[in-house]
């Protein structure tokens, strides 16, 4: 039996990884090429939301909640969560958006999902300097726990894959499931501490709520410049719900994609 070159071995993941740069980098460019902003927009949607929000809760409200400074509190966990929130809402239509597409290539479906992920993500990482800018504005201290922004990175790409991966083959059989998705999404942001922290929480609903994928991610974050936001116990728990909806997203997907071609 004659063995297979290593090369060999590593063309088809070689060839995944550059198909899904290429598509992304299309989504990046025709998102952009279309607006007279451009690069602004992905920095002025989550910049505004938080200045409403601090606005809200600093000058109206007089806040109990997080800390000081509150905008870049804010923006710790709004950027993440602009993420988080655009991936999933248009992995909805991953399929239906371009069904001749996917009908006519050959490449692996979960692609189709994984660009606007990895686009989104992208946005994301584009949106940082605004949150450094602020930071540096307020003097907020960076701490060495913005190391592990890193872990927040990995862990919300595998959970956000993961819904993707669930719900984009659900939506071609269920319609009516996008907006349903949008509703969760909804009300997810006031569930999740991106306006407060875990900490926030009152003690019997403090473990609940770390049952919230998003929690654990969120205090990786904020410990950049909130330390004390940094609850290992609630990233572990982040961590195991993120692998287990990647693999039962995984799951869904590969058993329904071929019902999927057919129904698209």
């Amino acid at each position: 039996m004659t063995a297979v070159p290593a090369r060999s071995a590593w063309r088809p993941a070689e060839r995944y990884r550059r198909t899904l740069w290429l598509l992304t980098r299309r989504d990046l460019r025709v998102r952009y090429s279309t607006s007279v902003l451009g690069y602004l927009w992905s920095v002025l949607d989550p910049l505004v939301m938080s200045l409403i929000y601090w606005f809200v809760f600093t000058q109206v409200f007089h806040r109990g909640v997080g800390h000081e400074p509150y905008i870049v509190f804010l923006l710790s966990g709004l950027l993440p969560w602009m993420w988080f929130n655009g991936a999933v809402s248009d992995s909805t239509r991953a399929f239906l958006r371009e069904a001749k597409l996917v009908r006519s290539t050959k490449i692996p479906r979960t692609i189709w999902v994984g660009r606007i992920v990895l686009s989104k993500g992208m946005e994301f990482l584009f949106s940082v300097p605004v949150l450094a800018a602020f930071a540096i504005w307020q003097g907020a201290t960076l701490h060495w726990e913005a190391i592990t922004w890193v872990l927040a990175i990995a862990l919300q790409l595998v959970l956000t894959l993961g819904i993707g991966l669930l719900v984009a083959p659900l939506v071609v059989f269920f319609r009516d499931l996008e907006r349903a998705t949008k509703l969760v999404l909804r009300f997810l942001f006031y569930a999740s501490p991106i306006i407060y922290g875990l900490s926030d929480l009152p003690e019997d609903l403090r473990v609940l709520g770390a049952f919230n994928p998003l929690a654990g991610i969120f205090s990786l974050y904020r410990s950049a410049f909130f330390p004390q936001q940094l609850e290992w116990w609630a990233v572990g728990i982040s961590a195991g719900m993120s692998v287990l909806i990647f693999a039962i997203g995984l799951l869904v997907f590969r058993r329904s994609v071929r019902s999927v071609l057919k129904e698209i």
